[in-house]
């Protein structure tokens, strides 16, 4: 087995036991590459025709709005036990559809990573049952997630909101900017300062 693979098969290897046939068909359709700090993995328009599993360094995934206010979907980065949705840098939606992407993917720091282009997710979906299984497993926890984040922007409050966030993803406070984790939470890093002191004088 590749070195470079390691980490995505400790990922599969959580859920199914993947065998000679599929190590070798994902040795012979994963690429390993590097981002710069600053880069753009997807731009909103292009359509999304790769998927990256990050192995080290950090992005987000962002909505831009009609007035140019910009809105973090997810931050992407791979650390020990990092949930599902912090591994995979990819626009779901455009990459299953074949339709414009509306978020784009930006590097925070350089970034190493496997991408598998949707034509290699065909040939191993074709080739490996074992594959078809197990990403069917990751496509359910990937669709329970962002339900979980479009109801928590749609029915939380502000304050609600951050206290969900400081329920299940403080950690994030050491990673990420202010202003980063605000746009996360659909507010601005005022509001966000405000809801802190607020909560502050509350717990006095």
């Amino acid at each position: 087995m590749d070195t470079f693979l390691k980490p995505f098969i400790d990922l599969i290897a959580a859920d199914i036991e993947p065998d000679g046939h599929m190590l070798q068909l994902l040795a012979d359709n994963a690429k390993p590459v590097v981002f710069a700090k600053g880069a753009l993995l997807l731009t909103a328009g292009e359509v999304c025709r790769d998927i990256y599993f990050m192995v080290d360094g950090k992005a987000i995934s962002y909505f831009t709005d009609y007035s140019g206010k910009t809105t973090t979907w997810f931050f992407h980065y791979n650390v020990s036990g990092a949930p599902v949705k912090h591994l995979f840098a990819v626009d779901y939606r455009s990459f299953l559809s074949g339709t414009p992407s509306r978020m784009s993917i930006q590097a925070l720091s350089d970034i190493t990573a496997i991408k598998f282009s949707g034509e290699a997710v065909d040939h191993l979906l074709n080739q490996s049952h074992a594959f078809g299984t197990w990403l069917r497993k990751l496509h359910e926890r990937s669709l329970v997630i962002a339900y979980d984040r479009i109801a928590c922007l749609l029915t939380f409050s502000a304050t609600e909101r951050y206290q969900e966030f400081l329920k299940n993803e403080s950690y994030l406070l050491d990673m990420f900017s202010n202003y980063l984790i605000a746009t996360y939470l659909n507010i601005t890093p005022q509001s966000l300062s405000r809801i802190r002191k607020g909560l502050a004088g509350s717990t006095m």
